[in-house]
């Protein structure tokens, strides 16, 4: 069961496939949201025996969906194309959701279905069907041969992107870039690794690292990256530091290689509030090092999560993963 307790700061409540409003409001309760007050909490939607289109229509039809704000879109068989039928059916009935605020698309955890599985359709018409919308999240791509879209031409309320990838397309990385997203003050990609599709590299991004596009940024979150060390030569030389607050690069592979390079280029990263590290590969040596090299600089540098290289078998090779791949 996807495990999403909260979304835009509102608890989960999973709207019952079967059951009474007895049941319904029994669920609102237990997770602290006000079940005559649909707003009060993200209604989460997805895959348990019943038709899409009879279950979505159950949703409109139970729940005064004028007054939700929060949506999460569970497992509507991920793998097989669901994910295409929902996205058609929530662009077709957005005149039944005005103010939807923050949608959660694929909520989906490694027992439905592996990350890198998750099939996306193009959610640009879903996204351009809400105009009030301020915060989106994306689980998955299947970045090897699936057909995830986001060049939003225009929309002027999007505050909030979030792509979790095990394997990020170049191609829709320069979708996001040269999308025009002037609100657009957190942008948070996992990049996840080559084997499942990644092969976003600093080029994708050149007008977002320039600070030619979204003027509001003020979170730049490039995580889950195997080729982090790669990235930190261009990142140290990007204009948009200058504007940012916080840099995420959580969750992939940082070696001796790119703490190298923090350390080197320190005074480039001395403008954020936060650079966070967490999840990485560096040795207790170089650790040091980085944190030395930004003592007394007013950064937060998040060093935790220290991991060790595996090796398999006879082989001197050592091998690095990503928090989050298949």
């Amino acid at each position: 069961m996807p495990d999403l307790t909260e979304f835009a700061g509102l608890p989960v409540v999973e709207f019952p496939a079967s059951g009474t409003d007895e049941e319904r409001i029994i669920r609102a309760r237990e997770r602290g949201g006000d079940p005559h007050a649909p707003g009060s909490v993200a209604w989460r939607l997805r895959y348990d025996r019943e038709a899409c289109e009879e279950h979505l229509a159950r949703f409109l039809s139970v729940v005064d969906t004028e007054q939700v704000g929060a949506l999460v879109i569970g497992d509507w068989e991920a793998a097989a194309g669901g994910q295409y039928q929902i996205a058609r059916l929530l662009t077709e009935h957005a005149h039944a959701l005005p103010n939807l605020r923050a949608l959660f698309f694929g909520d989906i955890d490694g027992s439905e279905c592996e990350l890198s599985w998750i099939d996306q359709p193009d959610l640009a018409p879903l996204v351009a069907a809400f105009p009030r919308l301020e915060e989106l999240a994306v689980k998955g791509a299947d970045g090897i041969d699936g057909e995830l879209g986001l060049h939003i031409p225009s929309h002027a309320s999007l505050r909030s992107l979030t792509l979790e990838t095990g394997g990020l397309p170049g191609r829709v990385a320069r979708q996001v870039a040269s999308s025009g997203l002037p609100a657009l003050e957190h942008l948070e990609l996992w990049l996840g690794m080559s084997d499942y599709g990644c092969d976003t590299w600093p080029s994708d991004l050149e007008s977002v690292l320039s600070g030619e596009v979204f003027p509001r940024l003020r979170y730049l979150g490039v995580r889950n990256a195997e080729t982090l060390d790669g990235w930190l030569p261009a990142l140290a030389d990007a204009p948009v530091l200058k504007r940012l607050d916080v840099l995420d690069l959580s969750l992939g592979v940082l070696t001796d290689r790119g703490g190298q390079v923090l350390v080197d280029r320190a005074t480039a990263f001395a403008g954020l509030r936060k650079l966070d590290l967490h999840h990485h590969y560096l040795s207790e040596e170089m650790e040091e090092r980085v944190r030395a090299a930004f003592d007394g600089s007013g950064v937060e540098v998040d060093l935790s999560d220290r991991l060790e290289p595996e090796y398999h078998g006879d082989d001197d090779e050592p091998f690095y993963y990503t928090a989050a791949s298949e």
